[in-house]
């Protein structure tokens, strides 16, 4: 019969043993490092059952057999780290295939008794428990947590259970740090494969120059011959070659496809002044196709801070948009309207228009409107989907609004204005 003296100390272990366990728990769900998981779990089992040393055994689903993932057990212990343990003919595989505890008071007498590991440290394996480390959802063991040579034996019922609920926070822990380790190194690799598509495209785009820019210039000289199909061939063969080249330098702005705030060079613009510099570069190719460019200047005292370059970029690519889908001798209206703390910059076209279900489509990356077995205007979908990125890294924004088919587009660019 227990005296009030042993009552009360069994409690105050009790106690002790259940705020061991709550310290265990937070400082589990406090980090995601691994190796520092695997001290705080084999620490605690050592104290709260009274061992001499503790082990963490993690199960490789590639040989189907336990590993060592960390230990106590001396000097030696770390060149454990990564042993094999059978799952046949060893107390940890019994735990880990029949997912049950086992406790062995005297390992001498126990086949189930692996001796390999004790003849490669200087440590000498007396008694064992040892528990199932289950998954978050309980259907599968993930490894096994040892508790070794208990201080006074036997192991005990209390033994079993704290060891228990050490096993099932440290395998939720190590879980989920193994997720997030292996969510890191899939971002890595994809920054990796990123890295290496962006170099791929610049290198292969600063190739493919070099002998578009031979056939160029010789067909350019072909043009000007007195032979008019030799005139007529080279001047087809132009059009491809500057085809292909818009093609390359949509290539080569693929990189331009995630822009954020951090990425611009923004500073105080005459408003005026940057619409024209624009349209002056693209009035050769609305030339060429006899399209009208009527430009609406604003005011001269109205500026806004932006990228030059890129809010350039995101312009332009709008606007030979326009001048791509709007058949020969159509009109193309550029002009500005105030708003508030904004501007707008309007885009108007004769073109082709757009559905209702398109208008939101058309920013979307590689987005064609028309057939890709049928498309007769070239490009490769992503003009307007970098002129978003950039125009939304300003803080601005860009929409479309069409009557139907055939009946034109309009492109409204909101951008906001210098006080």
């Amino acid at each position: 019969m227990l005296t009030d003296d042993k009552r009360i100390t069994d409690l105050e272990h009790k106690v002790a043993v259940l705020t061991r366990l709550s310290e265990i728990s937070a400082v589990l769900n406090s980090t995601l490092k691994v190796k520092t998981l695997l001290n705080q779990i084999m620490e605690a089992a050592v104290e709260i059952v009274d061992a001499e040393a503790a082990s963490v055994l993690l199960w490789d689903h590639k040989t189907n057999d336990l590993r060592f993932a960390a230990t106590t057990t001396g000097a030696g212990g770390q060149a454990l780290i990564g042993k094999p343990v059978p799952l046949e003919g060893s107390i940890a595989g019994t735990v880990l295939r029949e997912n049950r505890v086992v406790a062995v008071d005297d390992v001498m007498v126990d086949r189930r008794h692996y001796p390999g590991i004790d003849r490669a440290t200087d440590f000498l394996t007396r008694s064992i428990l040892g528990v199932p480390m289950r998954s978050r959802n309980g259907n599968q063991v993930i490894g096994v947590l040892e508790a070794v040579n208990k201080r006074e034996l036997p192991w005990t019922p209390d033994d079993i259970n704290y060891l228990s609920i050490v096993a099932s926070q440290a395998a939720v822990a190590i879980e989920g740090a193994q997720m997030v380790g292996a969510l890191q190194k899939a971002n890595e690799e994809l920054n990796q494969l990123d890295k290496l598509k962006s170099d791929f495209i610049a290198i292969a785009s600063h190739e493919l120059r070099t002998p578009l820019g031979v056939i160029l210039g010789y067909t350019s000289f072909l043009q000007e011959t007195n032979d008019e199909e030799v005139r007529e061939l080279a001047t087809k063969v132009v059009a491809s070659a500057l085809q292909l080249r818009r093609i390359i330098e949509d290539l080569t702005n693929l990189r331009y496809m995630e822009q954020n705030e951090s990425t611009l060079h923004r500073e105080p613009v005459p408003l005026g002044e940057f619409l024209t510099e624009v349209i002056h570069d693209i009035l050769s190719l609305a030339e060429a196709k006899r399209h009208r460019l009527q430009y609406v200047p604003p005011p001269p005292e109205l500026k806004v801070s932006i990228d030059r370059i890129r809010m350039g970029m995101a312009l332009t690519n709008v606007l030979n948009n326009a001048l791509r889908f709007t058949p020969e001798s159509g009109r193309i209206i550029v002009q500005t309207e105030s708003r508030d703390h904004e501007i707008w910059i309007t885009v108007t076209d004769s073109g082709i228009g757009l559905n209702r279900d398109q208008m939101e489509r058309i920013f979307e990356r590689f987005y064609q409107v028309e057939d890709h077995m049928t498309r007769t205007k070239g490009g490769m979908g992503i003009g307007l989907s970098i002129a978003r990125a950039m125009i939304e890294a300003h803080g601005g924004r860009i929409w479309a609004s069409s009557a139907g088919l055939n009946q034109g587009s309009t492109f409204t660019i909101s951008i906001p204005v210098v006080e």
